[in-house]
């Protein structure tokens, strides 16, 4: 098992490597909770993530011998990147297994921290199963994600940061993949503070942990925004401290941590991936359980794709009635289009594209189909330009 004694003597061992990151009060989420937020800036890490915590506890404890053999790991991304970092910095090789799928941007991030990365399966189990073999047939020290000592006593040191900073948390949220990060941060929260009361998160097409220690079987897959914590096959020994300190797994939507992506961009100015939004996700599915807490989520990650990040902003937008796409009928006559342009900018709508097929989607030559998407203040707004419009024109909204 893991102590507290372990994580504590992390602290020294990565300090200098790894950054302590800031825990920061939001008033924008505080006040879309009702609970009091605070965040903790893991996505100001070099990589980007807190995978490099556990990245460097591990290889700091790494004997001469193991040095010289060098490392192996596999990983779709952060922790990729952060046995490469933390692997150059102290000289040795390093091998990153990444299954073939992986975004061409996280295989060369990877690779700019030096190590030498091979592309191999369909899934990360495959990757898993490859970078064994290899560590079998070339001597390499595997460096596992969640399921090590030395990795979980390393994620934990930021949970004994948060209580350095926070004197009065009551709840501690932290997203929760293979179970390391949660555990880790669990052992130094019961040690430092018994009474803070430490809750992991997971997404339902990846809710491996709350099957478990709920005594069901685990069924997971699917796509997922949270690619970071999207495990098939969770930590034992985290789910051994997970069940021995009776911690509970909240699980949310997809849709969820879709708007904790887009809030935390345009309440706290901050850029999380899916998997360092999951924290807030649960606090907006769950709200009371925390409304009136005090609750620090760790935005764990920030290495989001751009176009997801894009495609996510707009789909928020979409869900909140702050653009809205509209279907016509409209006669095919001079002038038409004008008037209904008229009534959008006069409504103080916003357009942003319009299709307009006269010879394929109409069911008759003497009218034409339009298709509108209009930017609008909120729902309301959105409404009463609809309500314009309908004066007039049939309108159904998509």
């Amino acid at each position: 098992m893991v102590t507290i004694e372990d994580i504590e003597a992390a602290v020294p061992r990565i300090a200098g490597a790894v950054q302590r990151t800031p825990l920061v009060y939001s008033d924008a989420l505080s006040r879309a909770t009702g609970a009091r937020v605070l965040l903790k800036l893991e996505n100001l890490q070099a990589t980007g993530a807190f995978k490099e915590r556990g990245a460097a506890n591990r290889i700091a404890l790494l004997s001469a011998a193991e040095r010289a053999r060098g490392v192996i790991a596999m990983s779709a991304g952060n922790h990729a990147q952060a046995v490469a970092r933390h692997a150059q910095l102290a000289g040795i090789a390093a091998t990153i297994v990444m299954p073939r799928f992986t975004p061409t941007t996280k295989v060369m991030r990877t690779r700019a921290w030096g190590a030498r990365v091979l592309l191999h399966g369909e899934t990360l189990a495959e990757a898993a199963s490859h970078a064994h073999e290899l560590a079998r047939a070339e001597s390499l020290v595997f460096v596992h994600p969640y399921d090590d000592p030395a990795v979980i006593a390393g994620q934990g040191t930021m949970a004994l940061e948060i209580i350095e900073d926070a004197a009065d948390l009551d709840i501690m949220v932290v997203p929760t993949g293979g179970g390391g990060f949660l555990s880790g941060c669990a052992i130094a929260a019961r040690a430092r503070r018994p009474a803070l009361t430490v809750l992991g998160v997971e997404v339902e097409s990846y809710a491996g942990f709350a099957q478990a220690l709920a005594g069901k079987p685990i069924e997971v897959g699917g796509a997922t925004i949270a690619e970071g914590i999207a495990v098939r096959d969770i930590g034992r020994l985290p789910l051994s401290i997970l069940r021995d300190l009776g911690t509970e797994v909240l699980v949310v939507p997809e849709a969820a941590v879709e708007q904790a992506i887009a809030l935390l961009i345009e309440g706290s100015k901050l850029v999380a991936e899916g998997a360092g939004a999951a924290g807030l996700a649960a606090v907006l599915s769950f709200p009371d359980r925390f409304a009136g807490k005090t609750v620090a989520l760790p935005i764990c990650g920030g290495n989001i794709d751009t176009r997801t990040l894009a495609n996510t902003l707009l789909r928020n937008l979409l869900r909140d009635g702050r653009i809205l796409k509209i279907l016509m009928e409209i006669p095919d006559r001079p002038g038409v289009l004008a008037d209904i342009a008229a009534r959008i900018g006069n409504g103080g709508g916003n357009i942003i594209e319009v299709v307009h097929q006269r010879l394929f989607a109409s069911p008759t030559v003497q009218a034409a189909h339009l298709e509108i998407m209009i930017e609008a203040r909120d729902a309301a707004h959105g409404n009463a330009i609809v309500a314009a419009l309908e004066e007039v024109y049939t309108v159904r909204r998509m």
